[in-house]
């Protein structure tokens, strides 16, 4: 008759479950208090006769130990569930907060970043607002060039009322981080500038009047435009891919001599032809050239020892290659509908 009082409540044990403190609290004062079914029991095997002791004895114990086993056991769930819920701050809010994105121009100018820093390349930073001298002066810029025309640059007024020009202005180009590095740095230099510039400009699909560049200087002896060939051969494969061909085309600059525009192999037909590239095959993406001896000797470098290259360009117009961007004025305008294009980024 014990046997089966134990079996009975050996089942009921295992199959013990509570759902909050409380239940549990009763279950432990219904089996194991001091006026508990298990500890009734235990006061029932005294009357069991000696030779069946040692087994019933044995199946009680298994019996406590269970059931102290399976309440300690609830109680550790409850108490994580406790721990957890204090960790929770109620103050949030219940509705989802989305994730940023890492803007397209960002995500652009690092990669550009990443890949001339693995050729030596150290960045360089310079102020937006600048003097004409570091802008153009020192960049062997004529003072009639159109460049310094208000029609084209920002000039800052000194004076609330004065309109005419002054010496200072919103950088047109990162160029003028390069002329500081010159006049404060002793060759050999190996800089990347990029940053923001301004022009004035009207703001269409195709322009803005602020953008973003990122510039080149190598300046060491006896150096080539063999270097700068094969360095901006290396920034195209691997920016574009490593199919990607490359042309350099005789152009101008003030400030590099010789100078030239650099097209790349349309990365969208393959240099087949198509309506992006105009049937060409071809897409311009960069002017560069030799650093002019002027430019040197303005920033206090030997032109008769030293030689050197410099690059530029536009960040928007290397997204708009990568990702097909057609119109400028989605990358200001912080619209998330076109962020949002770039999560996975």
């Amino acid at each position: 008759m014990l046997k089966d009082s134990i079996q009975n409540l050996l089942g009921q044990v295992r199959e013990m479950n509570a759902a909050n403190a409380e239940e549990l609290e009763a279950l432990r004062i219904k089996y194991l208090s001091k006026k508990g079914e298990i500890t009734a029991l235990f006061n029932e095997f005294r009357e069991v006769p000696a030779d069946q002791k040692r087994e019933i004895g044995q199946m009680l114990n298994q019996l406590r130990q269970q059931a102290e086993t399976r309440i300690n056991e609830l109680k550790e769930q409850f108490e994580a569930k406790k721990a957890e819920a204090e960790k929770l701050d109620l103050t949030r809010t219940p509705d989802p907060i989305a994730l940023g994105t890492r803007h397209p121009l960002s995500l652009v100018r690092e990669e550009i970043e990443d890949i001339f820093s693995r050729i030596g390349f150290t960045i360089a930073q310079g102020p937006e607002v600048e003097d004409d001298k570091h802008v153009y002066g020192m960049l062997n810029f004529a003072p009639e060039h159109p460049a310094r025309d208000m029609q084209d640059t920002f000039f800052i007024e000194k004076e609330i009322g004065v309109q005419k020009p002054t010496d200072v202005l919103l950088r047109s180009h990162t160029s003028s981080v390069q002329t500081r590095v010159m006049t404060s740095q002793k060759p050999p230099i190996r800089v990347l500038c990029p940053g923001r510039v301004y022009r004035n400009e009207a703001i269409s699909a195709r322009a803005h009047c602020f953008f973003h560049q990122v510039e080149g200087l190598y300046i060491d002896k006896n150096v080539s435009f063999a270097d700068l060939r094969e360095a901006l051969l290396y920034f195209s494969k691997e920016m574009f891919g490593p199919e990607t061909k490359i042309r350099l085309r005789p152009s101008y600059f003030p400030f590099t001599e010789p100078s030239a525009e650099m097209d790349i192999s349309c990365n969208i037909c393959g240099g087949t032809g198509c309506s992006f590239c105009k049937g060409t095959g071809w897409v311009e993406i960069l002017g560069c050239g030799m650093v002019d001896p002027n430019v040197l000797e303005a920033c206090g470098i030997d032109s008769k020892e030293y030689s050197g290259y410099a690059f530029g360009m536009g960040v928007e117009r290397i997204t708009n290659l990568k990702y097909r961007v057609k119109d400028l004025r989605l990358f200001s305008e912080n619209d998330v509908r076109f962020l949002r294009q770039f999560e996975s980024c």
